[in-house]
């Protein structure tokens, strides 16, 4: 009869520590729903902030379209002294409302950017055309290479390299598959597909570079002079430099005014190799809130005073 109370203080026992597990197995489950819901939270409101950054910087790009065309119908040239080349400091968007706060507060989104001109760069398309090498073009490359100290035998390897891309590939059997092809260079990234290419000769080059749609000239009014110095063969670093310094005074009418602006030397710069317009430019704009960034680069052609979007990169 002694065993019995013993017996049941056990019971007892084993039923205080089921049900300390079932509350402990209660309060994680409910933790960990809560913790969920706390992470699908987190994550929406993520997406909606990437999404209003995005949204804002769309917005900005359509302004920069607009200033590009009203641009076009005022002027006939185009220089770094016009509107279009002024740019954005970073500017607080007081109207922006976010977080679900009142519109009386202020807002913490700002938005900053600039408009350059992507013809001030040098076209690396004008390498080669439907598989075609301009030699012409291989040696301005060259130039602006030893300008940065960069070995000048890359120039004729890019050039190889998207001739090899643009051929057509050709098969001797019927249903053979052809030889694989290397991809064509489209984006200044691609040039580390070049045999001796790296990444710190790319970011040396970068300001100076493009991959634009077409064949282009440079516009000597906005292009700076490693750039001048490289497209125009008669031109010296430092002659490029005295150029950019008269140009600062009084921009380049036309490419006649170009060729005779520097004393003594006429410079016979061509309409294939020299403008004085441009219709590439490229759009920087960057979106700051809540502590997070967002930064976009676009290509914008402008022809007959339309705007047209190239491509754009988030990032």
């Amino acid at each position: 009869m002694k065993t019995k109370p013993a017996l049941f203080h056990k019971q007892q026992g084993v039923a205080v520590i089921t049900a300390l597990l079932l509350t402990t197995l209660a309060i994680t489950i409910v933790a960990s729903l809560f913790w969920q819901q706390q992470v699908q939270v987190r994550s929406i409101e993520n997406q909606r902030l990437q999404l209003q950054k995005q949204w804002i910087l769309r917005g900005a790009l359509d302004w920069a379209s607009l200033i590009l065309r009203e641009d076009a119908k005022h002027s006939s040239i185009d220089t770094l002294d016009e509107p279009w080349a002024v740019p954005l400091a970073e500017t607080r968007l007081d109207q922006y409302v976010e977080n679900g706060r009142s519109e009386s507060d202020a807002s913490d989104a700002t938005l900053s950017g600039s408009i350059s001109d992507a013809q001030a760069r040098y076209n690396l398309a004008n390498l080669c055309v439907n598989g075609i090498i301009n030699k012409d073009e291989v040696s301005a490359f060259e130039r602006l290479l030893n300008n940065q100290k960069v070995d000048a035998k890359l120039a004729q390897a890019t050039a190889d390299l998207m001739a090899h891309a643009q051929k057509i590939p050709v098969t001797t059997v019927a249903n053979q598959t052809p030889t694989p092809q290397p991809m064509n260079l489209t984006q200044v990234e691609d040039l580390l597909a070049v045999q001796g290419f790296t990444p710190a000769i790319l970011e040396s080059l970068k300001p100076f570079v493009i991959f634009l749609p077409q064949i282009t000239p440079t516009n000597v009014n906005t292009a700076p002079a490693e750039v001048l110095a490289a497209k125009i063969s008669k031109l010296t670093l430092s002659d490029a430099t005295a150029l950019i310094k008269s140009r600062d005074t009084a921009t380049f009418k036309d490419i006649s005014d170009f060729n005779t602006r520097l004393p003594g030397k006429n410079l016979n710069a061509s309409a294939s190799q020299a403008s004085v317009t441009s219709d590439y430019f490229l759009v920087n704009g960057k979106v700051r809130m809540s502590h997070a960034g967002l930064n976009m680069q676009a290509l914008i052609e402008r022809n007959a005073g339309q705007t047209k979007l190239i491509w754009i990169r988030e990032f």
